[in-house]
């Protein structure tokens, strides 16, 4: 794993992100693709289905592009850095010292997925702040690239949770600085919510 985070530096992949909520027994679906760049610390994320939308992630600002209604989210990371990089980023260029210092890591032995053989991971928060969010995280990693194929974030208090599935991941590419750089209409209607 450390050696896959030592050389890790762009990743792009086809994203499907579910969401299970509990309470009224819901499971909602979104797909796109993601394109990571690791050296300055920037993420694009574009939905696809079934509503499309953009997050965009540059250095300490997070972006959420709506084109239905033209509407731009301007973040403030500052304060969130190290949760936002606990949650988006693990398992991409992560190194296991890293991975120690905030989680508890358990093996939860190894599973064929997506034709892969992977190893799965059990991940339970160290921070009290992360553990009221979320109360565990199992990533399946891919036993030849050490990237995950699968994220699952369980959200505390509750039966509800993430899921963060990669396939088509291409790892090292040169991806346009323009992927990273926020494209919407300029008369988008923009926003800076309070948080």
């Amino acid at each position: 794993m450390d050696s896959s985070a030592r050389d890790f530096h762009t990743l792009s992949a086809s994203l499907e992100h579910i969401k299970y909520t509990a309470v009224v027994e819901d499971t909602s679906k979104e797909s796109g693709q993601i394109w990571i760049r690791k050296k300055d610390e920037r993420m694009r994320i574009e939905f696809a289905k079934p509503t499309a939308r953009t997050i965009l992630r540059s250095g300490e600002s997070l972006f959420l592009y709506n084109p239905k209604i033209n509407r731009v989210e301007e973040y403030n990371l500052t304060k969130y850095h190290s949760l936002v990089d606990q949650y988006v980023l693990l398992g991409f260029g992560t190194r296991s010292e890293n991975v120690k210092k905030s989680y508890l890591v358990a093996f939860n032995g190894e599973q064929d997925f997506d034709g892969k053989k992977t190893v799965i991971l059990e991940l339970t928060p160290k921070s009290d702040d992360v553990r009221s969010q979320i109360s565990k995280v199992q990533i399946w990693v891919d036993e030849s690239s050490w990237l995950p194929v699968q994220q699952k974030f369980f959200e505390a208090g509750s039966a509800d949770y993430l899921v963060f599935h990669y396939s088509d991941m291409k790892k090292n590419l040169k991806i346009e600085d323009s992927k990273f750089k926020p494209d919407w209409p300029k008369n988008a209607t923009k926003v800076k919510p309070r948080g």
